[in-house]
Formats: structure tokens, sequence, C-alpha cells
């Protein structure tokens, strides 16, 4: 069961979800080449079992956010929305705003929804989602009690477009858990997903 609107839905893992990441980030590779530095499956749909909207989370990380990286992107079919796009702050973070500002793009209209998000290396929020992956995929106890946080807030949430706002704070609990675990192993961001 979930709320009806598509975009909160949270649904059983599917084991396409990293198949369906693969064929886009391919495209995505061949269209934007040196471009991207790296292109990874972020988000929930890459954390094997983990139930989540059946949207794909991808993360591109380039040099800069720049104009020649949007009209590539554009090229491929993407757009981007009016507005400025930033990431939330976790407590106790850098609050500079450089450390913050992304791209987000919608998917071509013949492509399936997807959350892509271009951010530069080196800041925190590029830092941020790999190693909450990561994190994720270490530890299946806290990713299941994330996974049943998610399903009550997307079937009892009185106003699902809060959904993000509410959701926020429990994943930051879950990042600072990260980077303790971060700095006791040494974690670094792996090789690039494609």
């Amino acid at each position: 069961m979930g709320i009806e609107n598509k975009e909160y839905l949270i649904v059983d893992y599917k084991t396409s979800w990293p198949e369906d990441f693969v064929e886009i980030a391919r495209v995505l590779r061949s269209g934007l080449g040196d471009l991207a530095l790296r292109i990874d499956h972020i988000g929930s749909t890459s954390v094997l079992g983990l139930p989540a909207k059946d949207i794909i989370d991808i993360q591109i990380t380039v040099p800069a956010l720049n104009q020649e990286v949007i009209q590539a992107m554009e090229k491929l079919g993407y757009s981007l929305p009016g507005g400025e796009y930033r990431d939330h702050v976790p407590p106790g973070q850098d609050e500079d705003p450089h450390q913050w500002e992304k791209l987000y793009f919608r998917a071509p209209t013949n492509q399936r929804h997807t959350h892509t998000h271009v951010r530069v290396p080196g800041c925190a929020n590029q830092r941020y989602p790999l190693l909450f992956r990561d994190f994720l995929r270490s530890h299946p106890k806290t990713a299941e009690a994330y996974a049943r946080l998610k399903r009550l807030l997307a079937e009892h949430l009185a106003v699902p477009a809060m959904y993000p706002d509410v959701k926020d704070p429990a994943v930051d609990l879950i990042y600072l858990a990260a980077e303790d675990w971060a700095e006791q192993t040494g974690w670094q961001p792996g090789a690039s997903d494609y």
C-alpha cells in the first residue's frame, strides 16, 4: 500500500534497478564524454533489497556547474527546471552555499523517471550520497529501519509534498552515523559506477 501520488509511492526492491541505471548511464557517458568525471547510482534504488520510489537516482560529477554541462545535458533531452538548486545542509556540516550547489535535471520524456543530480568533486554534497549509499549497503539493519520510515511517511503523511522535508532529518541521522563509520574505517568513494 502507498499513497496515490507516484512520486512518493514506495515499492519493493526491483532487481531491474541496477540494469536500469547502467542503461541510462551508458547514454549519459556517451553524450557527456570526459565532461562526466563520474556517473554513480545513488539513492535507495542503489542499495540491494531496499524498498524505494521507482525512480533511479543518478549523480553525475563534473568539473564545474556551467553552461557547457547544461547544453550537453539538454542535447541528451534532459531539461533543467527553473530556480536555484542546493541540497539541504545536515547539522554540523560546512554551511558554505558553494558546498551544496548542484544542477538538477528532469529525464527525457522517452526515458524512465530519474532524479539526475549534477555536482562538483570535493564538495560536501557530492560526497554525501556516495557515503550514505555505501553505509546502507554495509548496514542492512539500518537500511531496513530506513525502509520502514519511508513506507510510513509515504502512506501516512497528511501532505505528501512534505515527504522530502520530513525525510531529510531522518536521513541526516543516518548520515551522521555514516560519517563516524567513514572515520573509523577510512572509507573513501570507490570507483565510479559507470
